[in-house]
C-alpha cells in the first residue's frame, strides 16, 4: 500500500517512515510545500493530511489531486505518530 503524508513536523519524518514501514506501506512525506506538489503526489492508495501543521494551499492541492486521480484522503488534526498509526491500523486492516 502506498501512502502520501502531507503536513506534520519536519523532525517526525523518520518516525512517520518507520510507522509506515511497520504497516508494510511505502510512504512519501511532504512537510513543506514543494514547487510541483501535484506532480509529486502521484497515485497513492491513501493520502493522510495533518491539518494542524499544513498550509491551506497544500490541502487544496492534495484534495484536487485526490479528485483527479481518485484516491482516498484522511484528515487528522493531530500530527503525532500515534495518530498516523491509528489511521494506518484502520486503513491497512481494510485493504
Amino acid at each position: 500500500m502506498s501512502v502520501v503524508i502531507i503536513g506534520g513536523h519536519d523532525r517526525m519524518v523518520c518516525k512517520y517512515k518507520e510507522i509506515c514501514k511497520n504497516y508494510k506501506c511505502k510512504a512519501k512525506i511532504f512537510t513543506q510545500m514543494p514547487a510541483n506538489l501535484n506532480k509529486q503526489i502521484g497515485k497513492p492508495d491513501l493520502c493522510v493530511l495533518f491539518t494542524n501543521t499544513v498550509s491551506h494551499k497544500m490541502i487544496k492541492c492534495a484534495v484536487e489531486e485526490a479528485k483527479r486521480s481518485d484516491f482516498q484522503v484522511v484528515r487528522s488534526h493531530s500530527s503525532s505518530g500515534t495518530a498516523l498509526a491509528g489511521i494506518l491500523e484502520e486503513k491497512c486492516s481494510m485493504a
